[in-house]
């Protein structure tokens, strides 16, 4: 790759946050940001050991702030100890334990509020039903649940306990989710009989079943499942729990477990540039920090606040900013079951105006489809509650900002574009509403005492306007703390040699004349697809996993709804199909077991096949050929060096 790397994006339009928002935000005016900046950078470890006494409450105080002996293995606040979950219930109880905590709304509209004193007695009656399986601190649990108050209640008495959770996206396959059971050696499986999606029962328990039976999950002894549709499922009375059973007669009181600072509170797994997903490691004190202060700072967090973030809980932002952040900071949240298209494309507004949200976190790709959907069909509700929206996921193209801005934010709410990844736990880059003036498709500047730069391979720093690598060149408390049993993997992930012992986001970006950061995609293969994460080698070892299949590349392509479509290249064993109706039904047998295999969001959207793929005279797939017959631009790179030129003609074939 060479060290430069050209940015196509020309935006000049910028929006400047009104003056009443400014006067009313929790850090207001560039001011005030300058002087944050300037106390992170004069005395890094009081910057954040003042952020940390201040925001979470400690059950022993921390002497030690920043220990970076072991570099890349970071420690934060080490001797110290809490529990997140009573930070995040306990602390709210003298001062307001009737408060709404949870608006949780089902796919079939039904709505359910919990109190912070309802919440705090079903996480401690679940805590003491786990402690009765004999789940304790350290052991890891995976959480395989629909959206739903369970499911918080779930991760939130794993926080409890001490044990540590790992939540797994409910439209993953059996395969993914045995990985992650045998990768965490879970003691135990919580899940449901279904979920509802789009008025429609999707299975849970039978996926679990599944998974188990492939093997490598003997560390397993509990799987405790929680009724939401009343599907009948298969039952092993050896395994098999019921949820309501195991909770009746619980007390309703647990006292927490006090952990240490840098205990894991979570391994969330994510896809990585090689086949075996990687279990991101994140500590308490340290993640939490990041959630508290990234709620306060970019969502301008009030006390009378309805919050909505849609993420799910299997993706990290649904662990930062529904299960974590906002329950830290005393939060009224609205908890989502269902899809923005079921009923119909007025779902989302339609709960913004009944539930009257203030704050709204939604995806790009959710955007751009409910742009595409009902464009018009925000102006039929009264969204008049908002005061703040926020995109999370992947960059936002300028024209969905604009629609976001105008349409859904009537051209007076601030939108917080965030940058940030699994492994950093919280927001990066983001603009603090009151502060930045706002370019549409620019996640703007760091948050202060995040330090950011762009550099080139060899880890220099590049000019403005030149685009390059994304580091974060000091450790910060919210920061992942190793791969789960992995440490090598973690340090040549994100500390390779050549970053000089800065953090390798994995991103490519260049800073504008004003200093602010414009995402441009990623450096390695992997995917963004809807906003999720997924490894090109993943999908391709899947492929090659088929009788059918000799060999697969898989890359991506713009597309204008999730932002990046999958598009698979294959080489059969046999001979290529020419028919057309052959050609297709092969095209759909492979999507459908991707599918199967990995889950429904990692199907190829469009499958070429060739006799080979185009390579190097010393074996290395040409991949950025690859990209441009995906995007169906002309090749203008040299070809000279392929061995077998002629492949490209034959694998412009489109088969969707």
């Amino acid at each position: 790759m060479s060290t430069s790397i050209e940015s196509v994006m020309q935006e000049t339009r910028v929006f400047p946050p009104s003056a009443a928002f400014v006067e009313q935000a929790n850090v207001s005016g560039m001011a005030a940001y300058e002087a944050m900046c300037r106390a992170a950078e004069q005395d890094y470890e009081g910057y954040w050991a003042k952020l940390a006494r201040e925001n979470i409450v400690w059950h022993k105080p921390f002497s030690a702030v920043l220990d970076e002996s072991n570099a890349p293995f970071f420690q934060w606040f080490a001797d110290g100890e809490l529990n997140v979950s009573y930070n995040c219930l306990d602390r709210h109880l003298a001062t307001q334990a009737d408060k709404t905590a949870l608006i949780f709304e089902a796919d079939d509209a039904k709505v359910t509020r919990v109190t912070y004193r309802e919440l705090h007695a079903r996480v401690c009656q679940f805590a003491n039903a786990l402690r009765s399986r004999n789940i304790k601190k350290g052991d890891r649990v995976v959480i395989y649940m629909p959206m739903s108050i369970e499911v918080i209640v779930a991760m939130q008495a794993c926080a409890r306990i001490g044990a540590i959770h790992s939540v797994v996206f409910g439209g993953f396959s059996s395969k993914s989710l045995n990985e992650r059971i045998e990768d965490a050696t879970a003691c135990a499986v919580i899940t449901a009989d279904a979920q509802m999606r789009g008025g429609k029962v999707m299975p849970l328990k039978p996926v679990v079943d599944e998974a188990l039976a492939m093997g490598g999950c003997d560390s397993v002894h509990s799987i405790i499942v929680y009724r939401r549709a009343g599907s009948e499922i298969f039952w092993n009375a050896k395994l098999d729990l019921w949820w309501h059973d195991l909770i009746a007669g619980q007390d309703t009181s647990c006292e927490p477990e006090w952990v240490n600072s840098e205990h894991p509170l979570f391994i969330l797994y994510t896809s990585g540039s090689t086949g075996k997903p990687k279990g991101v490691q994140h500590s308490s004190g340290g993640y939490l920090l990041g959630a508290m202060v990234s709620m306060k700072w970019v969502f301008d967090y009030k006390p009378s606040d309805i919050f909505w973030c849609t993420a799910d809980v299997g993706w990290v932002t649904g662990h930062s900013y529904v299960c974590y952040g906002p329950l830290a900071m005393g939060a009224t949240q609205v908890v989502f079951e269902g899809i923005p298209t079921f009923p119909d494309a007025g779902r989302f507004w339609k709960m913004i105006q009944s539930h009257k949200v203030t704050t709204f976190y939604t995806a790009p790709t959710a955007i751009r489809s409910l742009i595409k959907l009902g464009g018009e069909l925000p102006k039929q509700y009264d969204l008049s509650s908002l005061r703040l929206l926020g995109t999370v996921g992947e960059p936002i193209n300028p024209e969905a900002w604009m629609w976001y801005y105008t349409v859904v934010g009537q051209s007076r709410c601030p939108i917080v574009d965030t940058w940030w990844q699994t492994e950093t736990g919280c927001h990066m880059i983001a603009p603090l509403p009151g502060v930045v003036a706002t370019k549409p498709g620019s996640c703007t500047l760091p948050l202060p005492g995040i330090m950011t730069a762009i550099v080139n391979e060899a880890g220099e720093a590049v000019p403005r306007e030149q685009g390059g690598f994304l580091v974060i060149t000091r450790p910060f408390p919210s920061q992942i703390r190793t791969i789960w049993g992995d440490p090598e993997r973690y340090r040549k992930s994100y500390f390779p040699e050549d970053m000089r012992g800065a953090y390798l986001a994995g991103d490519s970006a260049q800073c504008d004349k004003d200093g602010y950061f414009w995402i441009m995609g990623r450096i390695d293969d992997v995917l963004k697809v809807s906003g999720h994460r997924l490894g090109t080698m993943e999908i391709e070892s899947t492929l090659a996993a088929n009788p059918l299949v000799a060999e697969a590349a898989v890359v991506g392509k713009p597309h204008e709804i999730k932002g990046e479509a999958i598009v698979a290249f294959v080489v059969l064993k046999g001979a290529r199909p020419h028919d057309a109706a052959a050609v297709k039904q092969v095209a759909e047998n492979l999507r459908a077991w991707v599918g199967e295999k990995i889950g429904p969001i990692a199907k190829p959207d469009e499958i070429r096949f060739g006799d080979n793929l185009p390579k190097t005279r010393s074996g290395k797939i040409m991949r950025r050929l690859l990209r441009t017959i995906a995007r169906g631009d002309e090749i203008t790179q040299d070809v000279s060096t392929l061995e077998n030129p002629a492949i490209l003609e034959q694998l412009k074939e489109v088969v969707r």
